[in-house]
């Protein structure tokens, strides 16, 4: 990889007149902005359908694509709806914010419209579609054909028979739904089609795309249903022990995420299969995989279930460079990104080097005053990628206004900040100046916005994932101020 620089921002933060940033025209013209700006890379998180919560994070599956994100207008143009179908529909007031309730209420009808109106001219393609897509779109497609006829309930909470995948309750849904099935099937079909279009305008301009896989997969998932026997569920598919990170400096109790743990020893056995068909099948959607909590490979936080605080886990080893070892023999080198942030022993350390992939570098963590910090740009060294922050941090100016006065002090002195520069401008020289192969920053930071702006507080449930960015604010003054920027540190 070489020097090079790129920016954090996702699907849903996009501007829209539909309430949600979508893969449309203001996508197309945010590549052409990021091609003003001079950057290589766009950062996105997970694109995969989200669930209660509306967390990217928490996905119905990991190897599909989020329906919200169609764009309407490019469905107008196939033909498949028109502009009446939607016009007068309010997807949510705020422009600055995703009001997800709406779009869920308002928007899946509207696709439901594009269906019934293209399921038999794209006969042909939709099949074509589904056989180059292995078993994902088939199993993705009938768990949400059920989950819909069972009122959205989790999928433990389903009939025995179709909960436990017995082969007659599969085949007597299939028959029962298949329409919807279908519609799923289609509204996958759809979201690769336009996503595909885009990603090479991307391409094309130069400009290779990042995407953010987690670790997990949500216990509520396809993933979940459809390959239970890797992940540790008891003979009701309740989970046995569940995810999480242990009590730390900055939770007394730790973080209970909740999610299955991985059956190592099944996967290893099976040489890794089903992690490596994740890998390969979201290589299709992006140019580099960032995955989320990688040193949770080389040993894991493991909460026994029912706990009320990840406080009584235990670490677990896992299956550290084996699993690596099985994605190169199969895969090659894949680009690969290690979010290698939290609590890191030397085995952690030497697993991040043995899988040469760049670790990340996080400049709003380096201005502890109580220590000294791995994230101050003097310890860099060239195999790592920084960031200003990620979408779980304050923006820089957020962080300006919160963090302790000592640590502000800090920051200004070894950046050099100025109030006439602007602090957020000093953090991303202070990112883009370092020697790390690639330097990110989130959109907000670029913008200069405040804690409102930020995506995510962790371990919080509601109004995270919201922020949406106004049209006005992807000037051509504000790319060639990037692009110059980028130009002076060689990026």
């Amino acid at each position: 990889m070489k020097r090079s620089s790129g920016i954090l921002m996702h699907i849903t933060s996009l501007p829209s007149p539909y309430g949600i940033g979508t893969l449309g025209k203001d996508a197309y013209e945010f590549v052409d902005f990021l091609e003003r700006a001079g950057q290589k890379f766009w950062q996105l998180l997970p694109l995969g359908p989200t669930s209660y919560g509306d967390s990217p994070y928490q996905s119905f599956s990991s190897f599909a694509g989020n329906p919200y994100l169609i764009d309407l207008d490019l469905l107008v143009q196939e033909g498949l709806l028109q502009k009446e179908d939607f016009q007068f529909i309010h997807f949510g007031e705020d422009l600055e914010k995703v009001d997800y309730e709406k779009i869920y209420f308002r928007k899946l009808p509207i696709l439901k419209k594009a269906y019934e109106k293209g399921k038999e001219i794209l006969d042909d393609e939709m099949d074509a579609f589904r056989q180059g897509q292995g078993n994902w779109v088939e199993d993705y497609a009938l768990y949400m054909a059920v989950k819909n006829h069972f009122k959205m309930k989790p999928w433990k909470d389903w009939g025995d028979e179709i909960k436990k995948r017995d082969e007659k309750a599969l085949d007597h849904y299939r028959r029962l739904l298949k329409e919807e099935i279908n519609y799923w099937v289609f509204l996958q079909y759809i979201f690769f089609k336009q996503w595909t279009a885009l990603k090479a305008y991307a391409n094309k301009k130069g400009i290779r795309v990042i995407g953010d896989i987690p670790i997990y997969v949500a216990e509520d998932s396809a993933d979940a249903w459809a390959n239970s026997e890797i992940l540790y569920l008891d003979e009701e598919k309740n989970p046995i022990s569940v995810a999480g990170c242990p009590p730390d400096f900055f939770s007394e109790t730790g973080q209970l995420w909740g999610n299955p743990i991985y059956r190592w020893d099944v996967l290893e056995k099976r040489n890794y299969d089903w992690w490596i068909e994740r890998i390969r099948e979201n290589l299709k959607l992006y140019d580099v995989i960032r995955i989320d909590h990688f040193r949770g490979f080389e040993s894991y936080w493991e909460i026994p279930y029912g706990s009320k605080t990840a406080a009584p886990g235990r670490w677990v080893k896992g299956p550290a460079m084996k699993l690596f070892d099985a994605v190169k023999a199969q895969l090659g080198n894949v680009d690969i990104i290690a979010e290698d942030l939290g609590f890191l022993t030397d085995e952690v350390l030497q697993f991040r080097v043995d899988s040469g992939y760049p670790g990340m570098k996080v400049l709003q963590f380096a201005f502890d005053t109580r220590e000294e910090s791995d994230y101050l740009p003097h310890n860099y060294d060239k195999n790592c990628v920084v960031y200003t922050g990620t979408h779980d941090n304050d923006t820089i100016i957020g962080w300006m206004e919160t963090a302790s006065k000592a640590d502000v002090a800090y920051a200004v002195d070894y950046l050099h900040l100025t109030a006439a520069e602007g602090y957020h401008w000093g953090f991303i020289r202070g990112a883009w100046s370092s020697v790390g192969q690639l330097a990110i920053a989130p959109m907000q930071d670029f913008l200069g916005l405040g804690s409102q702006h930020r995506m995510n507080i962790p371990s919080t449930v509601g109004g995270n994932w919201l922020w949406r960015a106004k049209k006005e604010a992807f000037t051509e003054e504000l790319a060639d101020k990037i692009y110059q920027l980028t130009k002076r540190y060689g990026r």
